[in-house]
């Protein structure tokens, strides 16, 4: 294992050591190189015959490998940036593989031993502008690249960021390819062409807005808006109101379906010292399910998007209640819990128009505060799901350590 870390690691700098060679303003000193080592298990457990197969199980070891330079002196300055990532297989097979884990790229003999890839991007600073192009990681409300598994998803395209403007943020972009979570190949994601626009702007430390829109050539085009409003009560006591809008149109070859739907969420949360309480509500309207993917498949920023289901069936109303504890407050430093429950309703399938369905996740984390092991972390989530109208009724378990390393 040491060896194949070892590895990944000399990739990543040999791929950048071309340009780190010219040690000149800030290119080498602002420079940051570190390795998520991430361990992931996750088992589903199908309580019923509707399925082609009952129980999946997969346990994997992932590397996330990144790079990030500074920049060149000078009034527009240089850098590089580049991502190194390598799953092993620790075991699955005997039935057992598959079954919706996305852990590991799989071939027709089953899971692969082992799978890797990477990719870098140039980039460009002037003044407070900065022009990125090549793999990047994506965290924007219409192009999300998912890291909910072993390895993150990357897209491929231009990214222009500028904060010209105090507490405005402004991007526009155009991406050509999505790499999946558990694919090595460069567009397994089957991404056409994405176009975005929008930004985001805090009026004061209480109140921020943002507005995106996307273009996905042959599959839709998506309107996003959302706000976030923060209010301290008193000390440990703070109310947060958040929402989150979209509006998709299905254009071109409507790879996606006939979609013209409008989702919204609304969450109300209160941190009161180590505890946290939330409320949330969230609807769809129109034609067809709210739908994403091929812009990235956590390209859905909204409150009741869970562990496994969205709630994003079309006519979907469903709510939601959680809790959140820090064992802080017990003298237990980075260890914490969560407990959520969710119901849908009312949504529109083939077979009926009032579907139901209903989801309830835990989650105890804990971090290591100090010493050599530091930021290393374990957690264990466990989610119920239940929908016959979904033709899904499941458990799963999911245990994922990680820690990271930084190297410079």
């Amino acid at each position: 294992m040491n060896a194949k870390k070892t590895s990944l690691a000399l990739a990543i700098t040999g791929a950048v050591s071309c340009n780190a060679m010219a040690d000149t303003g800030g290119f080498v000193e602002d420079a940051h190189f570190s390795i998520k080592a991430r361990n992931f298990y996750m088992n589903r457990n199908f309580l019923d015959d509707r399925t082609s197969q009952n129980y999946s199980e997969e346990w994997a070891q992932g590397f996330i490998g990144t790079f990030e330079s500074g920049y060149t002196p000078g009034t527009v300055g240089f850098g590089v940036d580049a991502i190194g990532l390598l799953g092993i297989k620790l075991d699955t097979g005997g039935g057992r593989k598959g079954g919706g884990t996305l852990l590991l790229e799989e071939d027709s003999d089953g899971a692969k031993s082992s799978y890797s890839k990477g990719g870098a991007a140039v980039k460009a600073r002037l003044s407070n502008t900065v022009f990125k192009f090549g793999e990047q990681l994506m965290n924007l409300p219409v192009l999300a690249t998912s890291d909910n598994r072993l390895l993150p998803e990357t897209t491929q395209g231009w990214l222009l960021t500028s904060k010209e403007i105090t507490d405005l943020t402004l991007h526009a972009g155009h991406f050509t390819a999505l790499r999946s979570r558990d694919q090595s190949e460069h567009d397994s994601g089957g991404l056409t062409s994405l176009d975005l626009i929008g930004g985001t702007y805090n009026l004061n430390k209480q109140f921020s807005a943002r507005a995106y829109h996307s273009d996905v050539e042959d599959y839709w085009r998506k309107n996003y808006l959302g706000a976030t409003l923060t209010l301290p009560i008193s000390e440990g006591y703070t109310a947060r109101f958040d929402f989150n809008g979209y509006d998709t149109q299905s254009q071109g070859q409507q790879r996606g379906g006939d979609l013209d739907n409008r989702i919204w969420s609304l969450s109300a949360a209160l941190s009161a010292g180590p505890h946290g309480f939330l409320i949330a509500h969230q609807r769809v309207t129109g034609t067809g399910n709210y739908t994403y993917g091929v812009d990235g498949n956590s390209t859905v920023f909204l409150a009741n998007s869970v562990q496994y289901s969205d709630f994003n069936y079309e006519n979907e109303r469903s709510w939601q209640a959680r809790y959140d504890f820090d064992f802080v407050a017990l003298g237990v430093p980075g260890l914490s819990f969560m407990g959520r429950y969710l119901r849908g309703t009312d949504f529109h399938t083939a077979q009926t128009d009032n579907g139901r369905a209903w989801e309830r996740d835990l989650e105890l984390k804990y971090v290591v505060q100090s010493g050599s092991a530091k930021d290393l972390s374990f957690r264990i989530r466990q989610a119920s799901f239940r929908s016959p109208d979904r033709g899904l009724d499941f458990n799963e378990v999911r245990l994922i350590t990680e820690y990271p390393i930084n190297i410079f």
